[in-house]
This record gives structure tokens, C-alpha cells and sequence, in this order.
């Protein structure tokens, strides 16, 4: 469905409030197409940000972008729609993919393809590319999602061992979170 907010912009039913809050956020994505789309499963993932393959043959400015979504989560040997994780943390969820977004438009097309190879070679690369989203994000405006997101996965003792530790590895933690907020605000101050 398309969203009245975001015109370019494909978004599901099911998650078009919450896809839409975290879109407010960056106002520089509002001409960006932006195709969210749900996927039965996304290895060692949730969600994943990508440009559409047809758009790495334009120029950056006319690049187009699918988020993926994984429509279940597995808590605790349960299985769980994503849809209907709770609005904060999903809305948190998109706000980090969006930052991935924002990280791949100022790319070269030849740039954003071997930045793709070494996400898929590099464990560094991916925690150097995944740190950078979460900053994206945090810079945004949206700490208290990306926070409620991360208290969710990493104090539910019935997600997957091996998903949590993923997420320590390669995301930010509360606390370079809170730190990147105060070196923005005391930017902010100065200004």
C-alpha cells in the first residue's frame, strides 16, 4: 500500500503507523522510494535495508530502497509475527534500518557494491556498518526507540542465545547510545 505521508514510499498495512513515525524522522527520505516488504524469513536477521537492484544502475539521487522485514521472531521456542511486536520496539527496528538507508545514499553506486561485499566478508565491516545505522538513527532524533529496541532484545531472556550475542558484537550499547546523544547535544548547545 502506498503511504499518503510518503507517497514513494510502499509500506504494509499492518506496520504503516509505525513505518510511518520512523520515516518523520528523516525528512531527507520523504521523495526516497522506499519499499517495505515482508519475507518469511531473513537469515541471522529481522529486518535488512538494500537498494533495489535496478536502481544501482542510476544515479544516486534516483536510487530506490527495499527494507525487508522478517514476518516472524522466535521468543523462547515461539514463534512471533514481527507485526505484532510491541509499537515502540518495531518503530525502533525501522528507525534503524532507515539510518542503513541514509548511510547508502550518499554512496557511489560502485562504492555501495563493494560495501556490500565486505558486509558479507568482514565481521568488522558489519559492525562498523550496523554502529553507523544505529548513529544514523540516534542523530535523527530517535535514541528512545533505538533504546526501547535494544533494552527489549537484550533483556528477553527467551530470545535466541546466539541473536543476542549478534546484537552486542556488531550494534552500539546503552551506553555509546547515551554517548553519542550528549556529544550531539552539547553540538546542539553550541549551535
Amino acid at each position: 500500500m502506498t503511504s499518503t505521508l510518503y507517497p514513494q514510499s510502499t509500506i504494509p498495512e499492518s506496520i504503516k503507523e509505525e513505518a510511518e513515525i520512523a520515516l518523520s524522522y528523516y525528512p531527507e527520505l520523504k521523495d526516497t522510494p522506499i519499499n517495505f516488504e515482508f519475507k518469511k524469513k531473513i537469515k541471522k536477521s529481522t529486518m535488512q535495508a538494500q537498494p533495489t537492484m535496478g536502481s544501482l544502475l542510476k544515479k544516486k539521487s534516483k536510487r530506490a530502497y527495499n527494507i525487508f522485514i522478517s514476518e516472524t521472531v522466535n521468543i523462547s521456542g515461539e514463534v512471533l509475527y514481527t507485526k505484532d511486536m510491541p509499537k515502540d520496539v518495531l518503530i525502533g527496528w525501522i528507525g534503524h534500518e532507515l539510518g542503513h538507508v541514509m548511510d547508502y545514499r550518499d554512496r557511489s553506486n560502485l562504492n555501495l557494491i563493494w560495501f556490500g561485499a565486505k558486509y558479507l566478508l568482514s565481521d568488522n565491516h558489519i559492525a562498523e556498518a550496523e554502529r553507523a545505522a544505529d548513529t544514523y538513527a540516534i542523530r535523527s532524533g530517535m535514541e528512545k526507540y533505538i533504546l526501547i529496541t535494544k533494552d527489549f532484545i537484550l533483556s528477553q531472556a527467551n530470545i535466541d542465545k546466539a541473536y543476542i550475542a549478534r546484537i552486542k558484537k556488531y550494534y552500539l550499547s546503552p551506553e555509546e547510545i547515551m554517548e553519542i546523544i550528549n556529544q550531539r547535544d552539547v553540538k546542539l548547545s553550541k549551535s
